[in-house]
């Protein structure tokens, strides 16, 4: 008896792989009384986003990963740390994060919030038509 393989047959451009992560709010399912998942884009924009905030010795067992970027909030606010803000988040989510294809950073210094705006513009492997925008605000907490 031979198998059948469904993705041979399937004529959809995107790819029969669908990315989950757990919710890390831990919100229960109301159905199922489980953790809730979060899947496809919603979850890769998590990760980038945790990625992101996460530095260096913060994950056990894993020192290499972070990005650093919480030690540059403290620096004085120059285009020159928007830059280097910009090159270290490019940095994490090109080596860390293999579900997104990155296509841009950009961080833009807010002087009289101090604080720095980041756009993060990327491409799902298992999607790479749709471009997904990713923006969020980056603040020292001290």
């Amino acid at each position: 008896m031979s198998r059948y393989d469904a993705t041979q047959t399937n004529e959809s451009t995107r790819s029969s792989q669908i990315f989950k992560d757990l919710n890390l709010d831990f919100q229960q399912n109301t159905a199922t009384k489980d953790i809730q998942k979060m899947k496809d884009i919603e979850a890769v924009k998590r990760s980038v986003k945790n990625l992101i905030n996460t530095n260096h010795y913060e994950k056990p067992f894993h020192p290499e990963i972070g990005s650093g970027v919480r030690d540059l909030l403290f620096e004085n606010m120059t285009p020159l740390t928007a830059q280097v803000l910009s090159q270290k988040i490019q940095d994490v989510i090109n080596n860390f994060e293999p579900r997104a294809q990155l296509a841009g950073v950009e961080v833009i210094p807010r002087f009289d919030n101090n604080t720095y705006e980041v756009i993060v513009e990327f491409y799902m492997v298992n999607a790479p038509a749709e471009l997904i925008d990713l923006a969020f605000t980056l603040e020292r907490l001290r």
